[in-house]
């Protein structure tokens, strides 16, 4: 059991400090005549998505994939990917304000994600350089969530042990993994979880 507050957190980007709206991607289907989800369902397909995380292929080779599996000629399926795309999605502001409230009060701040090699492009467009103490992205490190090497190096780049680290994630699957490396894990749902993570913390209510 936790006798102390956590000396660290390490807080995941989409789901969490990023969101995603789902209309832009309706709106590329609608478009393209598209069925209804087929962008996210053929993008989250694991034989596509772990080699982009994974550190294998590169984004613009994870999108290429992408539109091959769509039931488009070739151009507009490239182009259906390229206007989905376009959006990168929106900073959470109450995640972005939790974070620099846990470094103003001393605590180091690890960015975990699963990612592709647009990790550095995409936070500078969110204006997000700078936010976070380390950036730990999977395809830097050939190694994605829940793996244990990926919570091992994001704990040593925080230069904290693991039990004393706050890990917040919104895919459950991955904070099981983080939990199984000893790691303090809590699965975000929104900003009604900020009083309990703030608590972990030992932050003012």
């Amino acid at each position: 059991m936790q006798r102390q507050p956590a000396q660290a957190m390490l807080i995941d980007l989409d789901g969490v400090v990023r969101r995603w709206d789902p209309a832009v991607a309706a709106a590329a289907e609608a478009e393209h005549s598209l069925p209804d989800g087929v962008l996210m369902r053929t993008a989250f397909s694991w034989d596509l998505l772990r080699p982009a995380v994974a550190g294998e292929i590169t984004d613009a080779e994870w999108m290429y994939l992408i539109a091959k599996r769509l039931p488009l000629p070739e151009d507009e399926a490239a182009a259906a990917v390229a206007q989905w795309q376009k959006h990168r999605g929106t900073v959470n502001p109450e995640a972005l304000a939790f974070v620099r409230e846990v470094r103003a009060a001393g605590r180091p701040v690890g960015l975990a994600t699963n990612a592709t090699d647009r990790l550095r492009e995409d936070l500078e467009s969110l204006g997000l350089i700078g936010e976070f103490d380390a950036i730990l992205s999977s395809w830097e490190l050939k190694i994605h969530k829940p793996a244990p090497e990926f919570f091992a190096q994001a704990t040593a780049a925080l230069g904290i042990d693991p039990p004393w680290v706050l890990f917040v994630d919104d895919d459950d699957r991955v904070i099981r993994g983080a939990r199984a490396a000893k790691l303090l894990g809590f699965r975000w749902s929104g900003s009604q979880d900020l009083p309990y993570l703030r608590k972990a913390l030992g932050l003012p209510a």
